[in-house]
């Protein structure tokens, strides 16, 4: 853990009002979801169970959460209104870790956990649970006045999975280990009923960076068996051209369905995405480059960059157009270049220092042209701009390489002799 970095305990939280980024209360929180893990690994921490007005309970990842500070946690993004419920591989931290006992691992010493710490990982939005305030003794007056201690999680047994006999859990476990890729070879390989039970534990981001690896049978075999709403999830949870070549695979009541489940912008960027051809730049690209106004500074794009949930490629690069800066956006400008960035000062505008010599592509460009240009020029991602001027996305080299390669690609184990079978 990176010193410095917040530690809160859960007990603190419980009943504590959630804000959206406007300031407007949207519930408080009612518990926390955990996962435990094999390899004496700590608990990861999913989310924040809140109850909101009307008295639902939701699940707000902590992918969403930007601030807990002075009694309040503040969260960014659209909340999903969906009733919370709870999934076999999670655990409820004040409904289910408060008052067990559990051992010291040095002592063996049967302890009553009183609160859990949790902590933010550095350089990350992932949250692990760090410490345990437990309580020697048992019962009665020698609970009341037994030795209170705080340890870290490590020295105390009782929140982690076995290696063997946990069944789906402890394969959705052992999966967290893997990258998307991995975990999606594993995937294919399991049975259709194994298939469906691993895709239902998974939590939605996870699913979706799966689903995204995963051949288009495999999509649409998975994303099929789930519930129709978890399924929109799912899919505003991918990157949107992965999720548009999906919702094309599927019937069209199915596919009309969905799209109604999913908010309206997520929506509308998916049926723009199907109504390209599928191998032309405008059906290949990205609907969400990094996308800045020419009055953003050197130092906002560095942080945009910096986020943990962009594809190197994506990151490579930001887009310079004038408002609005979502695609379509207004008047292209340019691209200014991650080394770019680095070599001019924080203070800098990035309009000030944006590369306009390379002429953005239309989106009914061929694929045979699309891999060329980035060819020709050495690009890792390329604009895709419309006859008025506006961004409507950008392509990126691994979309072009999945239409290139032959399309039983990723049933090649393309990682080395003796681990094909690794994490099954």
């Amino acid at each position: 853990m990176a010193a410095g970095a917040p530690r809160v305990f859960v007990s603190h939280l419980a009943g504590v009002p959630v804000f959206d980024p406007t300031g407007d209360q949207v519930g408080r929180v009612r518990d926390l979801v955990a996962m435990l893990r094999v390899g004496g690994r700590p608990p990861r921490l999913l989310g924040l169970v809140v109850e909101v007005l009307t008295r639902r309970r939701i699940f707000v990842p902590m992918t969403r959460v930007t601030g807990i500070e002075s009694g309040q946690v503040i969260t960014t993004g659209v909340v999903n209104m969906r009733r919370f419920e709870q999934r076999p591989t999670e655990r409820l931290v004040l409904g289910e870790f408060l008052d067990r006992r559990v051992r010291l691992v040095e002592t063996g010493e049967e302890v009553t956990v009183l609160d859990v710490a949790i902590q933010q990982l550095p350089a990350r939005r992932d949250w692990e649970i760090d410490k345990y305030f437990v309580r020697r003794g048992r019962g009665g007056a020698l609970r009341r006045k037994g030795e209170t201690l705080t340890v870290e999680w490590s020295a105390v047994s009782g929140f982690s999975l076995e290696e063997e006999g946990q069944g789906a859990e402890t394969l959705v476990a052992t999966f967290e280990r893997l990258r998307p890729t991995d975990v999606a070879n594993a995937l294919h390989h399991l049975s259709p009923k194994r298939r469906a039970e691993v895709a239902a534990a998974l939590d939605d981001e996870r699913l979706a960076d799966v689903l995204e690896e995963l051949p288009g049978d495999d999509q649409v075999e998975i994303i099929g068996k789930l519930q129709e709403q978890r399924a929109a999830d799912v899919l505003e949870a991918m990157d949107p051209d992965d999720a548009a070549d999906l919702l094309s695979e599927l019937p069209e009541e199915d596919k009309e369905r969905l799209l109604a489940l999913m908010r309206p912008g997520d929506a509308a960027d998916m049926r723009r995405l199907m109504s390209y051809e599928e191998r032309t730049a405008g059906g290949l690209m990205t609907t969400e480059p990094i996308i800045l106004r020419p009055d953003a500074t050197v130092a906002d794009a560095l942080a945009r960059v910096r986020q943990a949930d962009l594809s190197p490629a994506l990151a490579a690069q930001v887009y310079v157009c004038r408002s609005p800066d979502e695609t379509p956006t207004g008047k292209y400008l340019g691209t200014v270049h991650f080394q770019r960035l680095l070599r001019d000062p924080p203070y800098a505008l990035v309009g000030s220092i944006v590369d306009s010599d390379l002429v953005p592509l239309t989106p009914d460009t061929p694929l045979p042209a699309v891999t060329s240009y980035l060819a020709a020029y050495n690009l890792v991602s390329v604009p895709v701009v419309d006859e008025s001027g506006s961004l409507l996305g950008a392509v990126t080299v691994d979309d072009v390489l999945d239409h290139l390669l032959p399309e039983d690609w990723r049933e090649t184990d393309f990682r080395g002799e003796g681990e094909a079978a690794h994490g099954r």
